[in-house]
């Protein structure tokens, strides 16, 4: 049988930026840069005037700034792609006994960067991040002249929205010439008894014939107290190891994710070179074939959501603030779990996951040496294209690999790694011939095709995977998502993996839990059904499940106009949808009912998707649903119970009735042990009369902090007017800046780009970045409508 047993404490926060903990130095963000949307014949010499290019601030995703196209693919939302070059410029004081470095957070893609002309080198996957010593390039009484071209112009290159350009953050380090490694170092915990031994591993970069040079580590609790610490002398040349012993020490768990700061410091003789400060989760991890996941000891089901990396209008440059916002809205669903798909996302969001306690799936790539079909026209119809990663996957797969582990293996969010999604799609690329018996081949149209690469490829590549990340990170399993388990079966692909993922195969996990005992098998892709969670609530030896999705996305679009994919919970306005309050139904611990509305369907059927409407013509029968986890749940119109309270339906999620409409007020409640202990309201939604913000409670910001005002029109009892869909106008006095208007519709024509956008269903959020200190407003107006008027302090 097989039986992982795993245990990690893990960091990389900082007081100053998620960066600093990961060695090099002191950092400062490089956000002010200039831009030129195509290529410039050498734009990367140094005495280029740059001073007519469009300023912007970086993160920077220039594809959201252009309206959409159809023109343009489809499997990246008819956004353009393009090339582009950033410039900007540093005043640099360079000092002895000090190195410099660019450290870029992720760029999409195909980047070269440049120092002073000078070409520094190139990056072609645009989810890693990477960095450049600048040191012997940079001028000692002058500017320094950085230059950075982005080229995709092989705009369909992935199935879903990429975004392009600098689009996450950009640091200059300033390190001494002895500094903690980058990336350089790792924490591992073990049980002993009741207490915790944190083993710490640390590289030092920088050379020395001094024998004075140590590291001391000092462990602190959240109210500020040192519970352990240790010094000892440090090796240049090679690992730095020590242990400290940690007494009844607090779990990083979902519920409560405690974090301990570890304050790192290198030493030469009473001189400090380096300091770091580092969050760390100590929290333990546990798989099983039979059993599934333990966490700390305590065996549990992973209620996870696949999640890519934009938020609508924003693009893939998204703020910390915004991961925040959007997490917090996944857990009040009842998400315990984030796959990352399928590429390693900003460091903001791991620390998000890190701080609110949710347990990541982190993956790597979408394809490996073989490009996947992207769907131009639209999803799945039309002439499929290849462009792709697989380009540069065999020069440059191993070395992203090493990138992504490095980078984030210090998160205590994180429980396991996965090496690829979908790889093993029959016959896109691989095929095996296997897809030619005739039980198989009626889940395949195309059967078995000989010219397509062979299926065994995933299985040699998989073993030249597997020990890369397990040679600098052996404490989690290494897994992936497999969309052809029949076929991968049939190759050494799953053995060559920890644990299994299995995307929307549900029918094989009896069958394969009996054919392979000691394999560890989970959702790593589902279906919202009831019947796909049934699968998991069931099965002791399947530990969770990730939904495809948490949010609504762009690209995967259909034909033109449509934005992106809408199967997600929530959506791109960070609203929960009536499929988000079915899965909370079956995911939350607190009582809750929602109450939905539509049409009765002649076919009888039952819907996740329906809205908190009630607002019908007169006499219509409307099929009204509550989907809770109460023990039963009664109805009432306008204060008239409507038929017979009923009791909860395990075989649907849903309880349901048959009403004629009548307007006015709709109100569900739901029962334990005949108590109430959850209801609601739906009210016939009257014309909009004013504007409001909904939960709004802050006054201040902080320079670059981004707020969010979740615009609302209210009917004249103060309630949404829900069938809304007046225009808005935001203004920015002061010091800030309107970064876009999210209304969550899927229509990609509809205008993105400028201060005017329409509700939808009543709603649309605003996204206001903060720049200097100072006093900011921000006005919102719709004619008719009484508007809103909002003042901070920036500081």
């Amino acid at each position: 049988m097989k039986h992982i047993s795993l245990v990690v404490i893990v960091s990389l926060l900082s007081t100053n930026s998620s960066l600093k903990a990961q060695g090099f130095g002191t950092s400062e963000k490089i956000e002010k840069w200039y831009f030129n949307y195509g290529d410039i014949e050498l734009g990367g010499r140094e005495n280029l005037d740059h001073s007519q290019w469009t300023g912007v601030d970086v993160p920077h995703d220039w594809s959201v700034t252009f309206p959409a196209s159809p023109d343009n693919a489809s499997c990246t939302g008819y956004l353009p792609g393009g090339t582009g070059w950033y410039r900007t410029e540093l005043q640099i004081e360079t000092r002895k006994n000090k190195r410099y470095y660019l450290y870029f957070g992720g760029v999409y893609n195909n980047s070269e960067v440049y120092i002073n002309g000078k070409w520094l080198g190139k990056r072609p996957n645009g989810y890693v991040s990477f960095y450049y010593e600048i040191t012997d390039y940079l001028k000692n009484d002058g500017k320094n002249v950085v230059a950075v071209k982005v080229d995709h112009s092989e705009d369909f290159d992935s199935r879903w929205y990429t975004g392009s350009g600098i689009y996450r953050d950009v640091f200059l380090i300033t390190a001494n010439t002895i500094h903690l490694a980058p990336w350089g170092t790792f924490y591992t915990t073990k049980e002993s008894g009741n207490d915790a031994l944190v083993n710490i591993m640390s590289e030092i970069s920088g050379s020395s014939t001094s024998k004075s040079i140590k590291i001391k580590q000092e462990l602190v609790d959240a109210s500020g107290k040192v519970v352990a610490s240790t010094s000892y002398p440090a090796s240049l040349t090679g690992e730095n190891s020590t242990q400290l012993k940690l007494k009844n020490p607090n779990l990083w768990t979902v519920e409560s994710p405690y974090l301990y700061r570890l304050n790192t410091t290198l030493f030469e003789g009473k001189t400090i070179l380096d300091k770091t400060t580092t969050n760390v989760g100590i929290r333990y991890l546990k798989f099983d074939a039979n059993k599934g996941f333990a966490l700390n000891g305590q065996w549990m089901k992973i209620k996870g959501v696949c999640l890519h990396h934009d938020a609508g209008v924003l693009g893939s440059a998204v703020p910390k603030e915004v991961w925040r916002e959007r997490v917090l809205r996944l857990k009040e669903i009842g998400v315990n779990g984030i796959r990352m798909s399928h590429n390693p996302q900003a460091t903001d969001l791991y620390d998000v996951c890190d701080e609110q306690g949710m347990l990541v799936m982190d993956e790597a790539f979408d394809e490996w040496e073989y490009p996947k079909k992207k769907w131009i026209e639209g999803w799945n119809v039309g002439t499929p294209g290849f462009q792709g990663a697989a380009n540069y996957f065999r020069e440059w797969g191993k070395k992203d690999l090493e990138s992504i582990v490095l980078r984030n293996r210090n998160h205590p969010s994180i429980i396991m790694w996965s090496i690829g999604n979908e790889v093993d799609y029959p016959n896109d690329p691989y095929s095996h011939e296997i897809l030619s018996n005739a039980e198989i081949s009626q889940y395949f149209v195309r059967g078995y095709l000989k010219d397509q690469p062979h299926a065994n490829r995933l299985g040699d590549i998989a073993k030249e995977l597997v020990p890369i990340v397990k040679s600098l990170d052996n404490s989690r399993p290494v897994t992936a998502a497999l969309a052809g388990v029949i076929m991968s079966n049939e190759t050494e692909y799953p053995a060559a993996l920890d644990i299994t993922g299995y995307n929307y195969t549900e029918i094989m996990y009896d069958m394969d839990h009996k054919k392979y005992p000691d394999r560890v098998i989970y959702g790593s892709e589902t279906r919202h059904d009831l019947d796909s969670w049934k699968a998991v609530r069931d099965n002791d030896f399947i530990f969770g499940q990730f939904i495809w999705t948490g949010f609504d996305y762009l690209g995967e679009a259909g034909i033109w106009p449509s934005r992106g994919f809408t199967t997600g919970m929530i959506d791109l306005a960070n609203n929960i949808k009536p499929r988000g309050y079915f899965r909370k139904s079956l995911w939350s611990k607190e009582p809750m009912i929602y109450l939905g509305t539509y049409l009765k369907p002649e076919d009888n059927k039952l819907s996740i998707d329906a809205p908190d409407i009630w607002n019908y013509k007169e006499g219509e029968m409307i099929r009204v649903v509550a989907y809770t986890n109460t023990e039963e749940a009664a109805l009432f119109l306008n204060g008239e119970k409507v038929g017979k309270t009923k009791e909860y339906d395990d075989h649907t999620g849903i309880i349901y009735w048959d009403v004629p409409f009548t307007a006015g007020e709709l109100k569900a409640v739901g029962y334990n042990k005949g108590s109430e202990v959850a209801n609601h309201i739906l009210d016939t939604s009257l014309q909009p009369k004013t504007l409001s913000l909904k939960d709004w409670n802050t006054k201040s910001l902080k320079p670059g902090e981004t707020a969010i005002l979740q615009v609302q029109a209210l009917d004249e009892n103060g309630n949404l007017a829900k069938l809304s869909s007046n225009e808005i106008s935001v203004a920015v006095i002061g010091n800030g800046t309107l970064k876009g208007i999210e209304n969550a519709s899927n229509n990609v024509a509809e205008n993105y780009t400028d201060n005017h956008h329409r509700l939808l269903n009543g709603k649309a959020t605003v996204y206001i970045k903060a720049s200097k200190s100072g006093p900011l407003e921000v006005e919102i107006t719709s004619p008719y409508l009484n508007g809103i008027r909002v003042e901070f302090a920036v500081k």
